[in-house]
């Protein structure tokens, strides 16, 4: 069976996936603290010591990947050493492997993302989780959420169930592919990535 795996980063064509550090920290706390980024997602303490120590537990925790979304500086010319600041866009977590299936979420972008960082961080991770042998994905978007049950649904998302105020998706292998060939110009060389953490 497939597993999430941790790597130090993923370069698609104008974004890096960065994994996230304790040096994320603060960057982190105040999106999930921003009340128009968190309103439909899970309650956060409002400590931003608490946000460095899960970070912590989550840099020894085998199951889940975390990453920080960056603009490249350079893009279409991105260096696997290039260290420099880039401009930090958002979270997007890859979690609980069902089987050949994974689920993703705490995917959150920071007001006035450029228009392309929701669709190609999306698309990086699906190329991410086929690459590690994964054959599809479950997610759940709270009630309400409309524009982003709308992007799931464009991307193929069927949904299968609401518990808890939530709408429960499947996003099964064909249409994953379906979607990275719809939307190619957003990622047209496909990923690269640093070695497994």
């Amino acid at each position: 069976m497939p597993a999430i795996q941790k790597t130090a980063w993923i370069t698609g064509h104008k974004l890096r996936l960065r994994n996230a550090g304790e040096d994320a920290a603060s960057f982190i706390f105040n999106l999930r603290q921003d009340p128009q980024r968190n309103r439909h997602m899970s309650a956060t303490s409002p400590k931003l010591e608490d946000q460095r120590q899960w970070l912590a537990r989550y840099a020894a925790d085998e199951s889940q990947a975390y990453f920080v979304i960056e603009a490249l500086r350079d893009v279409g010319q991105p260096a696997a050493s290039d260290s420099s600041p880039r401009s930090l866009l958002g979270t997007v977590r890859l979690y609980d492997a069902q089987d050949d299936s994974f689920c993703w979420g705490s995917w959150m972008l920071v007001p006035g993302a450029p228009p392309f960082a929701a669709i190609e961080s999306a698309l990086m991770v699906y190329r991410y989780a086929l690459d590690l042998g994964f054959r599809a994905a479950h997610f759940e978007v709270q009630q309400g959420n409309f524009a982003v049950c709308r992007f799931h649904e464009n991307f193929g998302a069927v949904r299968v169930g609401e518990e808890a105020g939530q709408i429960q998706y499947t996003l099964n292998h064909e249409r994953m592919l379906e979607s990275l060939h719809r939307y190619r110009k957003f990622l047209p060389s496909g990923i690269v990535r640093a070695p497994f953490i």
